[in-house]
């Protein structure tokens, strides 16, 4: 199963020291059977992408996160693309969360796929969404339209041969 998993670059960059994606429970998103149901006029290529947008808003929490704790962590959200076993994976009943799945395992690096980032292009977008995600999380409009600023960039593909590129 194809698993979209949330990052940072400095989570990327203990990645690929530890040659793997852990620990473990891990949260990632994925093409569910809620999320197949919901979407019914998807194609697979239509829910992979939701999958990775979903994966994407939650690399802002962590970013926003990290910068809570006083992290400096750059402003690029990061979704590390996986290829698990099934029976590795949980998908969640959370019904505003279609896509989110629970893995059960690390993930070693051979399994990983690809890597997403934003384009630095992005980063004023995505500093004005970490700053507004609290009060949009509070219902105000003019923030959730500065955290939809950085949803409207698209993440750039990387192999992950790329990734000590993106690291450095």
């Amino acid at each position: 199963m194809r698993v979209y998993l949330p990052c940072t670059l400095p989570a990327l960059a203990r990645v690929a020291t530890a040659r793997e994606f852990g620990p473990a429970p891990l949260t990632g998103y994925a093409v569910t059977p809620a999320l197949t149901e919901w979407y019914a006029s998807g194609d697979t290529e239509e829910l992979e992408y939701v999958a990775l947008t979903e994966a994407a808003r939650a690399s802002l929490r962590m970013l926003a996160a990290d910068r809570a704790d006083g992290v400096k962590v750059a402003a690029r959200r990061v979704v590390v693309a996986a290829d698990v076993p099934d029976e590795d994976v949980t998908a969640g009943v959370d019904l505003r969360e279609r896509a989110r799945v629970r893995l059960a395992r690390a993930v070693p690096m051979g399994k990983l796929a690809a890597v997403h980032v934003d384009d630095p292009s992005a980063v004023e977008d995505v500093e004005a969404a970490i700053a507004a995600l609290p009060a949009a999380d509070k219902g105000d409009e003019d923030a959730r339209f500065a955290v939809d600023g950085a949803e409207a960039h698209e993440l750039m593909w990387y192999a992950t041969q790329e990734i000590p590129d993106l690291i450095d």
